[in-house]
């Protein structure tokens, strides 16, 4: 299937398999309900190319992302080469300050779902009470609301907040995830939208039941989502991609 597809001539082949694998993952986020009408983003490096990343086209619903629509733009938020589309300046704001300041954040997602957003809004934050929040433990930072981001000297302050850590809640908005590869950052965003639905779910039971901090220590060493061989590497990400090979393959044009 993905034969039919044929890479641009403008495109390196490394840049071309990025821009696959991130339509991809566009495809699986609109598949899991992870959406938000035109907006929120999903950003990644181009391969071998400093200070050069791709994002989606501003217009566009996620089903809508192909490999040759999205757009690359340079770390001030220009295009490079041509676009039918804008991008939009609240997704530049944090993603381009992100990739032009970490080295390993390769990739950078950004999401409104309900629970994670619902989490965001509470004055304690996310619950280290559940299976998949367990496996956060330690990796989560904070940044208070400032508005829309739009203003760009906000990203610096994100940057500041995240201190390191590659799990952002910006407060009363949402999640923000930092990986290595495209595969770690899905991993990681897997962990925050089941930690926060167990804990929205949870919390309207109920006392929510504490686990001990040498259990969080445990469960942080033990995950596969942190094993290079397992969950932050390519296996879980290649199955999604595969789902939607079979469902929905127009991303590869």
């Amino acid at each position: 299937m993905s034969q039919a597809f044929i890479r641009p001539l403008r495109c390196t082949e490394a840049e071309w398999a990025a821009r696959v694998q991130l339509a991809a993952c566009y495809r699986i986020f609109a598949h899991l309900g992870w959406a938000e009408l035109i907006y929120n983003h999903i950003s990644l490096r181009v391969p071998g190319e400093d200070g050069h990343f791709l994002i989606n086209p501003f217009g566009l619903h996620y089903t809508e992302v192909t490999a040759s629509n999205l757009v690359k733009v340079d770390g001030d938020g220009n295009i490079m080469g041509h676009s039918d589309w804008p991008i939009n300046p609240a997704g530049f704001t944090f993603h381009g300050a992100i990739h032009a300041t970490l080295p390993d954040a390769h990739c950078v997602m950004h999401v409104h779902t309900t629970p994670t957003m619902a989490v965001c809004c509470l004055k304690d934050g996310l619950s280290f009470t559940n299976f998949y929040a367990a496996q956060l433990w330690g990796q989560v930072a904070y940044h208070d609301f400032e508005g829309i981001t739009v203003h760009r000297e906000e990203g610096t302050r994100i940057l500041a907040s995240a201190g390191g850590k590659r799990v952002l809640l910006l407060r009363n908005h949402g999640p923000v995830v930092m990986g290595r590869t495209l595969a770690q950052a899905f991993n990681l965003m897997w962990l925050v939208q089941r930690a926060c639905e167990i804990q929205v779910a949870s919390q309207a039971l109920g006392v929510l039941q504490p686990i001990s901090e040498a259990a969080l220590q445990a469960c942080v060493r033990d995950s596969l989502n942190f094993n290079l061989n397992f969950g932050a590497g390519e296996d879980s990400f290649a199955a999604m991609q595969r789902l939607i090979d079979r469902i929905d393959p127009g991303y590869r044009a």
